[in-house]
């Protein structure tokens, strides 16, 4: 993890953007919620709803390979200035037990800044025990400041 690398935008701040960009996600009673912005990372919560369960009742793969996404593309937008135009480049995701359908959250931490790519690592929780779910890693192509 890198160290000292302050962030540029707060809680308050990545909200408002990550609402105006992503209204079907980021919207009163939508299911992300970010929880904390920190040196080098950011906290996203998955308050899932029935649109995200697969057969069985647990949270679908899709679903939390979306919370690590945008848990890492969030820790790079809380880092980076203008970075809204970042994209994933290549992502790899263990899931290594049962999601149940309650919260979860996404701790994604970066991992190395270059200029032009951020590689991140992200490890999924249920919020009832805190228990590890999915753990993933991410390269995400970031925009040239003009």
């Amino acid at each position: 993890m890198i160290q000292n690398l302050q962030p540029k935008l707060t809680i308050g701040q990545l909200d408002s953007l990550m609402r105006a960009t992503f209204p079907q996600a980021f919207h009163d009673g939508g299911p992300f919620e970010i929880t904390q912005v920190f040196s080098s990372g950011a906290v996203l919560q998955l308050n899932p709803t029935e649109n995200h369960l697969r057969h069985g009742g647990t949270v679908s793969g899709p679903t939390l390979f979306a919370l690590a996404d945008v848990a890492g593309y969030l820790a790079i937008l809380a880092h980076v200035e203008g970075a809204t135009g970042t994209v994933t480049a290549n992502m790899n995701i263990n899931f290594l037990r049962k999601p149940e359908f309650a919260p979860h959250y996404a701790r994604s931490h970066i991992l190395r800044m270059g200029r032009l790519t951020c590689v991140t690592e992200t490890s999924i929780h249920a919020l009832s025990d805190d228990a590890l779910v999915a753990h993933a890693t991410a390269t995400y192509s970031i925009p040239p400041v003009k």
